[in-house]
């Protein structure tokens, strides 16, 4: 059994506190809060009989510790070796001496009573006296001073243990330094000697009216800073100050009230398992405190990214709630591992047992959080918002909602189709409404019965078409003559639209089709379509003289050496290098 505390740690083991609170709070006498004999006692010599248990060190330190916890200082006298004081003094100053040390005791030391000797003769390996055990040392603003008992004699020969003359000697002095104070010393002895857990009468009314003051003052002081800070924020055109400061407001009340609480209660000389538990306390409730404005500063975060996505036709329904909850379960986690460490608890098996669980359920939804991510990705990336038009892989259709798990889009047959975010994020994506213009490409079949200048003229007129037409952009529009087709002279249409609406293209293209229909129609020529033509008429054959002029030429160049297949020689090339007129005569640039 351990009874008070060691020093005065940052940190409180709740194990240890708890342990020490149910020993304080159920009062017993010496013998019954004494462990059973390790196997070892066996082999000690006995203790001397004595009324009150004083011929162990174990037996004189436990025995004094449970009458001062039972209130009873004249019994508790009986543990202390008086020899300082006069003899007709020791009847007086004997129980408030043996109160006093516990009081002090209660502030500095945590005895470990299970370590004490249950030899009469005391430890022989501690490299003190033999007739002297030390139980604990006090840090003190002087130096550090020994707890000590003594072997003295009873007086009928019998040898005892005591606490030390050299211990009872400093007595006042600890007092005056961890004494309970002039506040102490001023209230009825009721209200000191009193105790429960530990804690005096006074101390536990003290506590409740710091807990009181320390909330109201709290409260004050956040309105003071409101108030400070109100003119700030009013004078910004953004509202995100003002919600900000609304917020924290909250868990800055609960932090201040920790803050002046753990301020105050330095003063008031609590016992040490009192004073740990209390720290652990106030540990913990610092620790909700920050979490909570964690998880309001994160869910401020969530609404300002949500409406920023909405604002930019985004969605926000999956991306930032599954964050939003991914954090505040990450937050707390870390706050509870931090509130376990602080009260003792040791937290690196607990953190590797969450590794090894949390490896078992990452392979077990490995699918499902493939899925999430890709969904991040998604969302992240942008490659599609809600509300594009977009071909995925194979299919056409418009996004209507970007989910945790999957992608659901509408086709133009009006079904939904819902893509897992895995595949989704894989795919060939290509986002129609991201076009700043809409390509018209397109080609117009002449009959062939169309002359070269029926030909010229829809060329031109096309191109005037083109030019003059409001929605087409210049850069690059071509109308091009392109080929013989089987059936057709093949003119080929190629130009932007400015536009980015695919109805709103659909009308302009129409007004374009239904102009170049004029165009050829103007021109006396016609649309070709499939078919063959059969003409009946006198076939006068091949033209006999230009056949014989050809022919004479070709005879000729096998004469002088110059039938140029099948390659020109490169002095031929030159020879005739730029000799045709391009662009033809007759056009501006051929002018210019």
């Amino acid at each position: 059994m351990r009874i008070g505390s060691i020093g005065c740690p940052a940190r409180s083991a709740v194990g240890l506190a708890l342990l020490a609170v149910v020993s304080l709070a159920t009062p017993a006498p010496a013998q019954e809060a004494a462990p059973a004999p390790a196997p070892e006692a066996s082999r000690l010599p006995p203790a001397p009989p004595d009324d009150f248990d004083r011929g162990t060190p174990h037996g004189a330190v436990l025995g004094y510790l449970v009458a001062c916890r039972e209130g009873d200082y004249e019994r508790a006298a009986r543990y202390l070796n008086l020899a300082p004081v006069p003899q007709a003094e020791r009847a007086e100053h004997g129980p408030v001496l043996a109160r006093r040390l516990k009081v002090v005791l209660d502030q500095t030391v945590w005895i470990d009573v299970d370590g004490l000797s249950r030899d009469p003769r005391g430890d022989r390996g501690d490299g003190l006296p033999r007739n002297r055990e030390r139980v604990g040392t006090i840090e003190t603003a002087g130096g550090a001073v020994d707890l000590l008992v003594d072997r003295v004699p009873r007086g009928d020969g019998v040898s005892i243990w005591k606490i030390s003359p050299l211990t009872v000697d400093r007595i006042p002095d600890l007092y005056r330094e961890f004494g309970g104070g002039p506040i102490a010393e001023m209230l009825p002895d009721s209200m000191v000697r009193w105790r429960l857990f530990e804690v005096a009468a006074w101390q536990w009314i003290a506590l409740l009216l710091l807990v009181a003051i320390a909330y109201f003052a709290a409260w004050i002081l956040a309105g003071l800073l409101s108030r400070v800070l109100r003119p700030v924020v009013e004078r910004s055109e953004s509202d995100l100050d003002d919600r900000v400061l609304a917020l924290i407001l909250p868990p800055l009340r609960l932090l201040l009230t920790v803050g002046l609480f753990a301020a105050c209660t330095a003063g008031l000389g609590l016992a040490v398992p009192a004073r740990r538990f209390l720290l652990g306390l106030e540990a913990g409730v610092a620790i909700l405190g920050v979490t909570w404005l964690l998880f309001r500063i994160v869910d401020f975060g969530g609404a300002v990214l949500s409406e920023r996505m909405l604002r930019q036709g985004q969605t926000a329904t999956g991306f930032v709630p599954l964050g939003r909850r991914a954090l505040k379960i990450a937050l707390g986690t870390i706050a509870v591992l931090a509130a376990m460490d602080n009260f003792g608890f040791d937290v690196t098996a607990l953190v590797a047992g969450l590794g090894v669980g949390g490896l078992a359920v990452a392979l077990a939804a490995q699918k499902t959080l493939e899925n999430v991510f890709g969904g991040v990705t998604v969302l992240t990336d942008q490659p599609v918002q809600v509300g594009d038009f977009c071909r995925f892989g194979d299919r056409l259709g418009t996004v209507e909602d970007i989910g945790i798990r999957s992608t659901r889009l509408r086709t133009l047959d009006r079904t939904v189709v819902t893509v897992p975010n895995a595949d989704f994020s894989t795919m060939h994506l290509e986002n129609f409404a991201k076009r700043d213009r809409i390509l018209l490409s397109t080609k117009l079949g002449l009959r062939y019965e169309t002359r070269p200048d029926q030909l010229r003229y829809v060329l031109v007129e096309l191109r005037r078409l083109l030019y003059a037409h409001p929605r087409v952009l210049h850069d690059p529009a071509r109308v091009r003559f392109v080929g013989f087709g089987d059936f057709s002279l093949d003119v080929e249409v190629w130009c932007y639209v400015e536009s980015r609406d695919w109805n709103d293209f659909v009308a302009v293209r129409e007004d374009l089709y239904l102009r170049m229909m004029d165009v050829v129609e103007q021109a006396g020529s016609g649309f070709a379509f499939p078919s063959q033509t059969a003409y009946l008429a006198k076939d006068d054959g091949v033209d006999a003289a230009r056949t014989e002029a050809a022919e004479a030429q070709v005879a000729a160049w096998r004469r002088e050496s110059e039938l140029m297949l099948p390659d020109f020689t490169a002095e031929r090339i030159a020879a005739v290098d730029d000799s045709l007129d391009y662009p033809p005569a007759g056009s501006p640039a051929a002018s210019r």
